[in-house]
This record gives structure tokens, sequence and C-alpha cells, in this order.
């Protein structure tokens, strides 16, 4: 029993952090729904892109009970950046300067000196 409870804390700890990747991820699909409305000029797609962003922000929002909310939201915007550039990258071509590189660096390491 006492090795569950252990596991379970392990996941636990790593939470937050989960949380607001997956709000990060969701924010980006809800970004790409919201470019395929603008070349498209679906409504449909406008709904749902809409949809996305609230499920992202409901999640952010439940974060705040675990992460302070200055740092909560710098996480999932970072998370979403990186995760917008990947996409981005790999379905459309985009590709990034040495600078923009640079910047995503800086936010990724300024989300790992807020965990500290």
């Amino acid at each position: 029993m006492e090795v569950l409870t252990k596991k379970s804390s392990n996941i636990m700890i790593f939470f937050p952090e989960l949380l607001l990747f997956l709000a990060g991820v969701i924010l980006t699909i809800g970004d790409i729904f919201m470019k395929k409305w603008v070349n498209a000029n679906d409504f449909y797609l406008f709904i749902i892109g809409i949809v996305l962003y609230l499920i992202s922000m409901c999640i952010l929002g439940y974060s705040f009970k675990f992460k302070n909310i200055a740092i909560a939201s710098t996480m999932m915007v970072v998370f979403n950046v990186v995760t917008l550039a990947i996409v981005s990258w790999i379905f459309y071509g985009d590709k990034l300067s040495t600078w923009q590189i640079v910047g995503i660096s800086t936010a990724m390491v300024s989300v790992v000196l807020c965990e500290l």
C-alpha cells in the first residue's frame, strides 16, 4: 500500500505542470482551428476554436489551485508557443529565425527558473 501511495504522490508532484501543458496544447489546437477559420471563413471552425480556447482557460483556472496565477499563466503561454512553433513548422513549413528560437528558448528557461 505504501508503494501505491508513493507512486501516486510522484504523479501529483507534476500534476499542475501536466495540466498546464494540456491547456497549452488545447490552446494550440484552438489556434489551428482559428487559422483554418480565417482561411476558409467557415463559422463552425470559429465555434470549435472558441470552445477549445474556453476549455484551455478552464484548465488554466483550475491550475490556480496549485500554482501562483502569474507562474501558471506564463507556463501555459510558453507551452502554447512551443507547441505552436512545432506544429507550424511540421504542418505549414513555417521556419523560425535564430532570434525567434532564442526568444522561445529564453521563455522555456524562464519557466524552469520560476519552478526553482
